[in-house]
């Protein structure tokens, strides 16, 4: 053996990826004395998915009990609106109501009701159709589900503050600095790095927060087999010219592979209803304004006095899948392989609600590690 291959690793844990689990991994890893380093392929951090959403606190009601998105968007949330108060980044409770358009769909808000109790949501109650107009007189429901705990926050000032804390405690980011692969070395794992100054380091423990490419990378890693296909979800977003009559978001009933296109606003007051689901094969951000025909049926149905030509193409983002359209919704998938004396985790479809489940996440791959 040669002294590099029995000197310490470079890092003990290397992030790939730096979307909000990433940042949020490498705050709890480094939070807990470990030296950890992030390496992103973009010039920043977020610049997908992660920027790329509604922007919106769950509550943790829409998942099956027990699943790892039920129990790390419930204890996510808690934690997001306390981090949030101590760190001084902008967030608004400002409730929901998903609203049951007609009889049919009265037994759907129900229904979700009951899972959100058994997943430990506070603050939800059913409502009837005046009870609903008393609240937002736009809103036309047949019954609705109130969720008094569903928020929104500055999706970007929360990755700073989470950057911020991981340098605070020495973690190390590297930007443009895409992975290209990962193969075992003595004692633990050799990374190599891309980009205009090619590396490679050592590390005992590598962590696949790759998000839409998560794929791409564990097959990547030597060693690592099983790896699911990531498949791509488009989400596009129409903007509301002019305000939006409503104090809360408005959700529709939920549908299979998203929560409908709902209304939501940012901090500054500005409505977009979002998202859709497009399949594609690759990605891409542009947003058909042709869309704009079946985002407004969708939208009336639960607010009839949507202007005509009231919405513009606003964004697009894409979410990780680890099923098709024909498939039920799939749970995060986080796995954890050791390799002599290495440990990768890989994470997997990592999509809503893992803005809301983000610091839950940190702290679950935290203990996977130790």
């Amino acid at each position: 053996m040669t002294r590099r291959e029995w000197a310490p690793p470079d890092f003990e844990a290397v992030v790939v990826g730096a979307g909000v689990v990433g940042l949020a991994v490498a705050r709890a890893l480094s939070g807990s004395g470990l030296s950890v380093a992030v390496i992103e392929r973009e010039d920043t951090f977020g610049t997908a998915t992660s920027s790329r959403n509604s922007e919106v606190i769950h509550a943790g009601l829409y998942y099956p009990t027990g699943s790892l998105k039920a129990r790390l968007s419930v204890a996510g949330r808690r934690r997001l609106y306390a981090y949030c108060a101590e760190r001084g980044v902008a967030f608004r409770k400002c409730g929901k109501i998903v609203a049951a358009a007609d009889d049919g769909e009265i037994a759907s808000i129900e229904a979700l009701y009951a899972r959100g109790q058994a997943n430990g949501v506070e603050g939800l109650r059913l409502i009837d159709a005046r009870e609903a107009r008393a609240l937002e007189p736009e809103l036309s429901a047949r019954a609705a589900l109130v969720s008094e705990e569903t928020g929104i926050l500055d999706s970007h000032g929360f990755m700073f503050a989470l950057q911020a804390d991981a340098q605070a405690a020495g973690g190390v980011f590297a930007f443009r600095s895409p992975f290209l692969r990962a193969a075992r070395a003595a004692r633990g794992l050799r990374v190599y790095v891309g980009g205009r100054e090619p590396a490679d380091i050592s590390t005992r423990v590598l962590i696949n927060a790759a998000g839409l490419h998560a794929s791409e990378v564990a097959r990547a890693i030597e060693g690592v087999e099983g790896v699911p296909d990531t498949r791509f979800a488009k989400g596009n977003y129409f903007a509301l010219g002019g305000r939006a009559p409503f104090s809360r978001l408005i959700y529709p009933a939920p549908h299979t592979h998203g929560l409908g296109v709902h209304l939501t606003f940012d901090l500054g007051g500005q409505a977009r209803f979002g998202p859709d689901v497009e399949w594609v094969d690759a990605i891409d951000y542009g947003v058909d304004a042709r869309r704009s025909a079946g985002f407004a049926d969708a939208i009336r149905r639960y607010w009839p006095g949507l202007p005509e030509r009231g919405l513009t193409p606003a964004y697009a983002g894409i979410r990780p899948k680890l099923g098709g359209a024909h498939d039920a919704a799939a749970d995060f998938r986080i796995d954890r392989l050791s390799l002599d004396e290495a440990t990768v985790i890989n994470l997997y479809g990592v999509e809503s609600p893992g803005l809301t489940s983000s610091l839950a996440l940190g702290d679950h791959v935290l203990g996977l590690v130790a």
